[in-house]
């Protein structure tokens, strides 16, 4: 209930692009997990051409990132946030439509080059129109993205009872419903302009060496965070000697969100500064590996335990870190750059995480405990980053509202 009210307190900019985060995770999730299986049991394709499919769709978006950000810095988030929706709608319908590896490739671009518009643009208008309660705004933002992680799946688990076409079609649907959303609700802002071109706007917020820090630093996070569609579900899998057994994970992480995201947030934004409570969720995220990697195999329900004791940990960590980093972000340059910083942010760490990702699955095979470990180092070592930069006062201050102050 506190939820709701805290929802309502929002402007309805903000109000919508909320939901709009949960149709994207919900339409998102409802048909790429499922697009590999489509692709060689339905299609015939090989492992390799597959990999170039989901490949391309992957490059197009972490590498065009930079391209979301500064155009949501020149030409207004709000137009680029439709226009992004917009094309994952096209991209998303020729999955549907189209056979061919031409045509499959156009829907990877352009379905990869949506996410690259719409996520920088959504947060960057979330930032500015949350004005001092960003934190709060970004973790409701969490919550709306892991019920719609959790929606999609399911639902795109029936439709593939009717056939996969059904599927990328209901997911065109629902991004073509959230882009005539957008259009009709979302308010347009006006954009001030930045000084020189967006060569310059790049150079400025590459050449912020504290910036670039911090988001080398958020590897662990990004790296972890990947680990609930790969690792954990493989462990709980493991464990139970069940199929099903995965979908645990995501239902673990939604419950939690709901229940304590918000409360975790609200709790710690007065206590403390925003850099010692990243570092801390950062270490817990990484400890999170430590239970999971003494699970038993093949024991039943009850060896699931340690797996989902890690998903909790997990997800309590980013409880605790990620809304503080989305706050935090738009602190290291001017307001005008909001989109730039956030754009090549996810360009750095998704890149970074890549390289963590694949560190990951080669551990996954050579060593049944190597995997658990790795990720515990990599969140441990995000957390020490962040702390050293915190401690040579690199990182953006974020001033505690006089109100929160003398609450605690």
């Amino acid at each position: 209930m506190k939820t709701w009210h805290e929802i309502r307190q929002f402007p309805l900019a903000v109000r919508l692009l909320l939901v709009n985060q949960l149709g994207v995770n919900t339409g998102f999730y409802l048909l790429i997990p499922y697009l590999a299986t489509h692709l060689t049991e339905n299609l015939g394709m090989s492992a390799a051409v597959v990999g170039i499919v989901l490949g391309v769709r992957n490059l197009s978006q972490q590498g065009l990132f930079i391209i979301g950000g500064s155009a949501s810095d020149r030409l207004g988030a709000r137009g680029v946030i439709i226009a992004g929706c917009a094309l994952r709608t096209v991209g998303f319908a020729l999955f549907a439509l189209g056979d061919g590896l031409p045509v499959l490739l156009a829907a990877s671009v352009l379905s990869g080059l949506a996410g690259a518009l719409f996520n920088p643009a959504v947060r960057a208008y979330l930032s500015q129109e949350a004005g001092e309660r960003k934190a709060e705004a970004f973790a409701l933002f969490n919550v709306f993205a892991t019920t719609g992680a959790l929606i999609g799946p399911l639902l795109g688990s029936a439709l593939l009872l009717v056939d996969f076409r059904t599927s990328a079609l209901t997911a065109a649907g629902i991004f073509a419903a959230l882009t005539v959303a957008q259009a009709l609700v979302l308010p347009a802002r006006e954009v001030e302009p930045s000084k020189g071109g967006v060569l310059a706007d790049w150079r400025e917020v590459v050449g912020n060496r504290a910036f670039l820090a911090f988001a080398l630093a958020m590897v662990g996070m990004f790296t972890l965070e990947n680990q609930l569609y790969l690792l954990l579900p493989e462990g709980a899998r493991q464990a139970t000697g069940w199929e099903g057994a995965a979908g645990l994970v995501f239902l673990v992480g939604t419950v939690s969100n709901l229940a304590f995201q918000l409360r975790i947030t609200r709790s710690l934004k007065s206590r403390g500064s925003r850099p010692r409570w990243i570092a801390a969720g950062l270490a817990l995220m990484g400890l999170a590996f430590v239970p999971p990697a003494f699970a038993t195999q093949h024991t039943g329900l009850l060896a699931a335990l340690p797996v989902l004791l890690g998903t909790l940990l997990l997800y309590l960590g980013v409880m605790i870190a990620s809304p503080f980093v989305m706050e935090l972000i738009p602190g290291f340059g001017r307001p005008e750059l909001t989109g730039t910083y956030f754009g090549i942010f996810y360009v750095v760490s998704g890149i970074a995480a890549a390289v963590g990702n694949t560190v990951v699955g080669w551990a996954m095979d050579t060593g049944d405990r190597l995997p658990w470990l790795c990720c515990a180092l990599f969140g441990l070592a995000s957390a020490g980053g962040v702390a050293w930069l915190h401690r040579r006062d690199a990182l953006p201050v974020i001033p505690v509202p006089v109100a929160e102050r003398s609450a605690v």
